[in-house]
């Protein structure tokens, strides 16, 4: 059974960078999913960037592509969301989820089950 645990989020002036970490609890976290997905308030959730921690290869929304930069330490397990040249429409609550033991492909990462697991929650806040 995985958990999730989402830390780093904050307030920050548009322009600015926050770093998001997720850490991931599994016994053998090298065939995961995990992204990232944020919901802004009023509106639905959103994916944001994926990591398969297989191989590391990243995906990305194209709001943030080019701002946002997803990144693992297999060591600690954790996976980090860099936002830089956050703007007031980044605004949102950021979620760690995963789909268990099943990897990345280009054309579903962006998706969740109904058996996803959720982290809590970090809010970002862009002023």
């Amino acid at each position: 059974h995985v958990q999730l645990v989402e830390s780093g989020g904050g307030s920050v002036q548009a322009g600015g960078s926050l770093r998001l970490s997720c850490q991931v609890s599994a016994t053998d976290w090298r065939n995961f999913c995990i992204k990232w997905f944020r919901q802004a308030t009023g509106k639905e959730r959103e994916a944001v960037a994926g990591i398969d921690t297989g191989n590391a290869s990243p995906y990305y929304a194209d709001s943030v592509k080019d701002r946002f930069t997803i990144s693992q330490d297999n060591v600690k397990k954790t996976v980090y969301l860099q936002m830089t040249s956050l703007k007031a429409e980044d605004t949102a609550m950021y979620y760690c989820v995963t789909d268990g033991p099943r990897r990345c492909y280009s054309g579903s990462w962006f998706l969740t089950l109904p058996d996803s697991t959720w982290g809590q929650g970090t809010q970002v806040t862009v002023s």
